[in-house]
């Protein structure tokens, strides 16, 4: 790879648009983090994996794991973007974060889906993306916990896995309707 095709594709990755809307998806899962339900498995029911979905079919899998990555370190220097509005390094290390880790390849793996323009691979991609996200959660949960790994499942992955999918399918049939409007107002999107 020549430099020019190094700046170019740099370029590229760093439109304006690109830097807005990866900003803006951050904001988003900030925002749809706050809209919890807490359960006494200290687990919250969150709109976090329809967001971490959203940024990867609207962003793409480099930007979408950008937003994510983002979105993890703000949390981690203390910004309060995670559930119930806490942040730092504690809110990593308690209960939920390996879910917050797993959300990164979540989105990596839904924004590839999207790249490769086949519906079974974005099915089979978003679906990886989604397990990756919730082993992540379950192995953090059973090390934070103490629990065995098949317990730590049992209380930290099945109770979601409805509504994971359903986000998920949601946030990719959202996604398109954004892109087309997007496409529609010339404004297009970050693919």
């Amino acid at each position: 790879m020549n430099n020019s095709t190094i700046a170019e594709s740099g370029e590229k990755l760093l439109t304006t648009r690109n830097l807005v809307m990866c900003a803006v998806l951050t904001a988003l899962t900030a925002v749809l983090s706050q809209l919890s339900i807490p359960l006494p498995s200290q687990i919250p029911i969150t709109l976090q994996t329809f967001a971490v979905a959203l940024c990867g079919y609207m962003l793409g899998s480099r930007l979408g794991s950008v937003s994510l990555i983002v979105y993890a370190l703000l949390g981690a220097v203390g910004v309060p973007v995670f559930a119930s509005f806490s942040g730092g390094l504690g809110a990593i290390a308690g209960y939920t974060g390996g879910y917050i880790i797993g959300f990164i390849p979540m989105a990596f793996l839904c924004g590839l889906g999207t790249e490769l323009n086949n519906k079974a691979l974005l099915a089979v991609l978003s679906l990886a993306g989604l397990a990756v996200c919730h082993l992540l959660g379950t192995i953090w949960f059973s090390i934070v916990s103490g629990t065995s790994l098949l317990s730590s499942f049992m209380v930290a992955s099945v109770p979601y896995l409805v509504k994971d999918i359903v986000s998920v399918v949601c946030a990719y049939f959202i996604a398109l309707a954004v892109k087309k409007a997007l496409r529609k107002a010339r404004l297009g999107t970050a693919d």
